[in-house]
């Protein structure tokens, strides 16, 4: 795992669903060293991606879930940098509301995606999305969670293909039984760790978001 290193980009955008939009900054990961990354989510600049990752080669570009901000510019992605685009079939039809009949390959619970001599483990938490997952880094002791947990809580469960008891569920069982000095990269805003928000889940359960 020599020169592995973890990069953030923040992209701006727009969210929609139901109906409704949200202006939203996202983060985009790459993890990998100076010669290989996997890109994790796709969201909104294809250029300033591209830019980030420069002259490596990118190994996947897996999409944490189906939400248009957190798969935008999948496509472009796959194309100009010759990548897969990964996502879990769960949210095929979420997918399917951002790039119509496009396809993609897919991720399941305990797959690996190798990159840069290491792999990132997959890890299906549904609840905001039915086909959301997390990603592992073991060795590094660093979890990407897209939009299942964030710093105070769970991600939204307000909208379609989301369920509230669904995301307790993987918070509970997937991702709390993980060391609690695990560090969270979180899909929106600023990461935490395992330990910080464990303590909170009969809270959130109590206030029921």
């Amino acid at each position: 795992m020599s020169g592995l290193r973890i990069e953030r980009v923040v992209t701006s955008g727009v969210f929609a669903l139901d109906g409704g939009t949200w202006d939203v900054d996202n983060n985009v990961w790459l993890v990998g060293d100076d010669d290989e990354v996997v890109i994790i989510d796709a969201a909104h600049d294809e250029q300033a991606i591209i830019k980030a990752v420069g002259d490596r080669n990118v190994a996947a570009v897996v999409c944490t879930h189906g939400h248009n901000d957190h798969v935008t510019v999948a496509p472009q992605l796959s194309r100009e940098l010759q990548a897969p685009v990964l996502l879990h079939p769960g949210d095929r039809e979420l997918w399917e509301m951002t790039h119509p009949g496009q396809a993609f390959g897919h991720v399941s619970d305990a797959q690996r995606v190798d990159v840069a001599g290491t792999a990132l483990e997959v890890i299906h938490t549904p609840g905001h999305s039915p086909g959301s997952v997390c990603l592992h880094l073991p060795e590094a002791g660093v979890l990407f969670t897209g939009d299942t947990l964030f710093s105070g809580g769970p991600g939204a469960t307000g909208r379609s293909f989301s369920d509230f008891p669904t995301i307790i569920g993987s918070l509970r069982d997937r991702l709390f039984t993980l060391p609690e000095e695990t560090r969270v990269h979180t899909g929106h805003g600023d990461g935490t760790t395992i330990g910080a928000e464990a303590p909170y889940l009969a809270e959130w359960i109590a206030r029921g978001h």
